[in-house]
């Protein structure tokens, strides 16, 4: 049984049991078993320490809290592996918060008009979030600082706060790049070893258990996209051709003939040799280690088309591998070279301004935030920035379910709120906040690596710390600061949740349609005729960007699920009903894979008429899959002479996709 129906089945006990909490909740709460990154704990403690030493050396502690707040925003934004991408996640938020605590500066204390500039402000983040990584904590950063210049007073003139938080953050950047001297590429080169190493775990799983297997193809896949992300972004930047990135992509570009036989493999149905994986291993080694002493492969002798397609790529990849001097001008980006930084820019600035879900999230932060800050800004009562800082944190769909981080962040927020109220009543404010404040900032990214309401846990008590430096209300901070993160929660789940129809409906089901008619093309195109040589390579290249765009459809849906399932009902039942097709679709692409690398290596070629039936009811059940909210079972029949066909797993899994039954109510 595999892991995914087990945890299924488990989570459906669970909800049976009298007084459990719902399976939702219990899975934000469990601590995630990522490794805790003990190089970014010691960069935070020093980073976030350091500013508020020198503040109280300068007799300035505004001063170096505020740097220490931009040194926060640095280590919230330093989870990218390649240096370049780590400047730009932490240098460009920065630069666009700096412009956001700037404009809360100016409508300080002017009420309407402070609604007003925040609500416009939460528009433009909500929006530009949508283009990408570096862009959403761009826009995240420029809405908390322009919260939080908006509800605290802050040093004039103007421009303090700005330069302060940019040179905090600037700091932790200066940090990150103290390593890069000496592993100027090793991230790439890691990345790359790593494809290796997945893909050795896929080979050895490849013929035993299908769920096994499906575990491991998956790491593959997340792989793989890394290391390509990071290569050919390199070399986007990278002006002519650089020998070390050739010779790094070259390596990455041989991986592909090994994935593409790793199905045909698994589909045999009985396991590989243990060569053939450790002879995988000891190339994702030399590649980590730049070696080019080319070992002698020692491997069985293969008899089977699936056999020789995983012999002929291994011993491929093994000459790549080792060459020490690739050739510049004879290393293709097969699977797609980024465009220029300013078409890319273009692009996604025109695709934003297009793009309804970038205004409908836009939109939707703009009214949460209008009203938070209606309240902090014109309602006579207590409260403070901390309810829009809230609704911030918590209404960012691309970081997660908005309703599980709503309760997630009251959560975490009052486990730390307890630790806060420890420091501030104990703690003499002064020097002694140093030590505690390393202490306290190394917990953060400890506790971000364990699920979002142990991160909230963590940074809670840092905040609280830094914002009694700036206005001097000590422990009375801590109950205005939970009733403001209530309110803040309570006003995401009813004006940013519930008034809004697609929070109560998956978006798995139209994703997953759009992916299965790719799934059709594909097929399509990888059984095409081909005129000539030249065709063929055409033909093979195209093939492999539609197989890659497709498992980047499916990841992107299997993240989706993952958010879905954390939603109360209707929403999450809805997503794990669709999870079965899911695996059923990623299966349809692996046995098409394996039927062309079969084709390749010896087997006879489909005819076309099958081709196209193949096609079409992958077409239909795309469209049964957009017009049903659950799965329906389709009585399906392969057509006649399906089993002697190469495409005959191929028809197997698509009447396993069309057999998947209503899921019980």
């Amino acid at each position: 049984m595999s892991t995914e129906r087990t945890e299924h089945i488990s989570s459906r006990r669970a909800r049976h049991l009298p007084l459990a909490p719902p399976s939702w909740l219990l899975g934000g709460l469990k601590p995630s078993t990522a490794p805790i990154p003990w190089a970014a704990v010691a960069r935070a403690s020093v980073a976030m320490s350091v500013p508020l030493a020198v503040g109280f050396a300068l007799d300035e502690p505004e001063y170096g809290a505020l740097a220490s707040m931009g040194a926060l925003a640095g280590v919230l934004g330093d989870t990218a592996d390649a240096y370049r991408m780590r400047v730009l996640n932490i240098a460009v938020p920065q630069l666009v918060g700096a412009v956001g605590v700037a404009l809360g500066t100016l409508v300080y204390g002017h009420g309407w008009l402070a609604v007003g500039a925040l609500t416009l402000i939460a528009l433009v983040s909500g929006m530009i979030s949508s283009i990408g990584t570096v862009a959403s904590v761009s826009g995240l950063l420029l809405l908390l600082n322009a919260v939080i210049g908006a509800g605290l007073p802050l040093p004039e003139p103007w421009w303090t706060a700005p330069l302060l938080l940019t040179a905090g953050g600037l700091f932790v950047l200066a940090l990150t790049l103290l390593g890069w001297p000496l592993r100027r590429r090793q991230p790439e080169r890691t990345a790359v070893a790593d494809t290796y190493r997945a893909l050795a775990g896929a080979l050895d799983a490849a013929g035993g258990p299908v769920a096994r297997y499906d575990e491991r193809r998956q790491e593959v896949t997340q792989a793989i996209n890394h290391a390509y992300d990071l290569v050919l972004g390199r070399r986007a930047r990278v002006h002519g051709r650089s020998p070390s990135l050739v010779r790094l992509l070259a390596q990455l570009n041989v991986v592909i003939p090994l994935v593409e036989a790793a199905p045909a493999a698994h589909l045999r149905g009985r396991p590989l040799p243990p060569e053939i994986p450790a002879a995988v291993r000891e190339l994702a080694d030399a590649v980590e280690e730049g070696r080019t002493e080319a070992p002698v492969l020692v491997l069985p002798t293969a008899h089977t088309p699936a056999e020789r397609a995983v012999d002929a790529a291994l011993r491929h990849a093994a000459k790549i591998v080792h060459i020490a001097e690739p050739d510049l001008n004879n290393v293709d980006d097969r699977l797609g070279r980024p465009a220029a930084l300013r078409v890319r820019a273009r692009r996604a600035v025109r695709d934003m301004m297009l793009s309804r879900a970038s205004w409908r999230y836009g939109l939707r932060l703009a009214l949460c935030i209008g009203i938070a800050q209606s309240l902090v800004s014109v309602i006579e009562f207590e409260r403070s920035y901390w309810v829009a800082l809230t609704v911030t944190f918590v209404l960012k769909p691309d970081f997660g379910s908005v309703f599980s981080r709503a309760v997630l962040r009251a959560l975490g927020t009052a486990g730390g709120l307890l630790i806060a109220a420890a420091v501030l009543s104990e703690v003499p404010r002064g020097w002694w906040d140093v030590p505690v404040m390393v202490v306290l900032a190394g917990l953060i990214p400890a506790f971000s690596a364990k699920g979002y309401a142990f991160q909230t846990a963590a940074i809670t008590p840092v905040i609280l710390l830094l914002s009694d430096l700036l206005n001097h209300q000590g422990f009375d901070l801590i109950r205005p600061r939970l009733v403001d993160s209530l309110i803040g929660c309570a006003i995401t789940l009813v004006f940013g949740y519930l008034l809004w129809p697609e929070s109560w409906h998956t978006r798995i089901g139209d994703r997953l349609a759009d992916t299965v008619d790719d799934a059709a093309r594909y097929v399509e195109r990888a059984f095409a005729p081909v005129a000539d040589e030249a065709a063929f390579a055409a033909a093979r290249t195209a093939r492999l960007q539609a197989r890659r765009r497709i498992y980047r459809d499916l990841s992107g849906v299997r993240s989706e699920f993952q958010r879905a399932l954390t939603e109360p009902p209707p929403t999450g039942p809805r997503a794990a009903a669709w999870w079965p097709l899911v695996v059923a679709v990623e299966r349809i692409v692996d046995a098409t894979t394996a039927a062309r690398v079969r084709v390749n290596h010896g087997a006879v070629p489909p005819p076309a008429d099958e081709v196209a039936s193949i096609a079409r009811r992958l077409h239909d059940l795309a469209d049964r899959v957009r017009s049903s909210t659950v799965p329906v079972r389709v009585d399906d029949t392969a057509p006649a002479g399906a089993e002697a066909s190469v495409l005959a797993p191929v028809h197997q899994e698509i009447a396993a996709a069309l057999a998947i039954a209503r899921p019980e109510s």
